[in-house]
């Protein structure tokens, strides 16, 4: 089953970052939006704990239950890829109460799987962005590559003898990889793990040669050079490793990444959406919040809810390509 999920982040890790953490006239709109939330919301994460998703969730969740008041309580819904928790956000009543943390995940989905009982860009309305983490493309020291071309050269001249890990079939370690191969030509080949563990352990004995985690997962791998980073996957270099280049300086118009941002099932009153991406902007300005988002590797990814359409609706076009391009799609 091909699943858009990410690499669990190590115990201690999850457990630092999570401390952290319209036909209606004018009057009554004006008064629902003056009034919500009366009472707790719930914010459905569709992936498993104790990875960034969930992190990202409960940073959000509690900068919304201190500024307006109410619990906003977080309920992991995993399986599917993503899609159960979703669908349970399509289904809710469209009233503020339901909200859905939305990711790449959602963007790969809508391609992926043949027989969704939803639409997601005609059932789910966005909300607010939050943000962006980008992944690393991380060979073991053994490969005589340092660069993304020299690494293009060198696969060029061994096709289908480099081997790439991701934690498993269908998670942004596989399709980020699988971005690449369709984008430099080369013919690598795409070893699924079972999780980011696994996969890990055979690319540092040198099992396999190359992948594309997150880079909190892998930077401390870099740092004791156990690892050599050759790139990151944003359009633009980290912040985390700033002397890295992005795989998009050789590669024009490459780009993945992981981002996270509120939806709630389409209906729901614009006063609403309007009142939840106010307090989202006004967290991803805080110095604190920026500082934990910072902590997972990403930046703020601040904007319109417009605007947070427009990316999901670029992200499923893009990713939609590279599904076609695996070849790969689920029942």
């Amino acid at each position: 089953m091909l699943r858009f999920v990410e690499v669990k982040l190590p115990r201690r890790r999850f457990l630092h970052l999570a401390a952290g953490a319209a036909a209606l006239p004018a009057a009554p709109r004006i008064a629902r939006a003056q009034t919500y939330p009366s009472r707790p919301v719930r914010l459905i994460v569709p992936l498993a704990p104790a990875g960034a998703s969930d992190i990202t969730a409960r940073l959000i969740g509690q900068w919304l239950s201190e500024r307006l008041g109410q619990q906003f309580v977080i309920d992991n819904r995993s399986g599917g890829g993503g899609t159960i928790g979703t669908e349970a956000v399509v289904r809710a009543p469209a009233d503020g109460y339901t909200l859905l943390l939305v990711g790449a995940f959602n963007a790969v989905n809508a391609t992926f799987y043949n027989k969704l009982n939803y639409n997601f860009i005609r059932d789910i309305a966005p909300v607010a962005s939050i943000i962006r983490t980008p992944f690393v493309m991380a060979v073991n020291p053994t490969v005589p590559a340092k660069t993304v071309p020299e690494f293009i050269a060198y696969a060029k001249t061994s096709p289908g003898k480099i081997n790439y890990a991701s934690a498993g079939t269908g998670t942004s370690t596989h399709l980020t990889g699988e971005l690449f191969k369709m984008m430099a030509g080369v013919d690598i080949v795409h070893v699924p793990y079972r999780g980011g563990g696994p996969a890990f352990n055979d690319l540092l004995a040198g099992q396999v040669q190359v992948m594309f985690p997150t880079i909190v997962s892998s930077i401390g791998y870099i740092r004791a050079g156990r690892l050599r980073a050759l790139a990151v996957t944003t359009a633009t270099r980290s912040d985390a490793l700033p002397d890295i280049p992005t795989v998009g300086e050789f590669l024009p118009g490459y780009e993945g990444s992981n981002w996270y941002g509120l939806g709630v099932p389409k209906a729901t009153p614009a006063e609403i959406v309007n009142k939840l991406n106010k307090e989202v902007n006004a967290a991803l300005d805080d110095p604190k919040m920026k500082a934990r988002l910072a902590d997972l590797g990403g930046t703020p990814l601040p904007g319109s809810p417009v605007q947070f359409g427009k990316l999901i609706a670029e992200e499923t076009e893009k990713w939609g390509k590279v599904v076609r391009f695996t070849g790969s799609n689920a029942d």
